[in-house]
């Protein structure tokens, strides 16, 4: 591999590193907590895949925080 590519491909992977999102996603009727590293958003409703269950969840009503990856792991022991 060539010098130029592999600095490309270094790159590209500290970009794609860096741009990681944690999110803590709360049901305000249960209280119950979510981690999940990509939300989408539709309406008022959100749909996430939950980080401990690996199940797609859809809450109508949601509350969204973006957390650093220390809180997210944090979370996810707790659990």
């Amino acid at each position: 591999m060539s010098i130029p590519r592999t600095l490309a491909v270094v790159l590209g992977t500290i970009l794609f590193a860096g741009c990681a999102h944690y999110y803590k996603v709360t049901d305000p009727s249960s209280n119950k907590v979510f981690y999940t590293e990509d939300v989408k958003r539709n309406g008022s409703a959100v749909e996430f895949k939950d980080a401990q269950s690996g199940g797609v969840v859809t809450l109508q009503n949601s509350n969204v925080l973006e957390i650093d990856k220390q809180e997210y792991e944090q979370g996810l022991e707790k659990k």
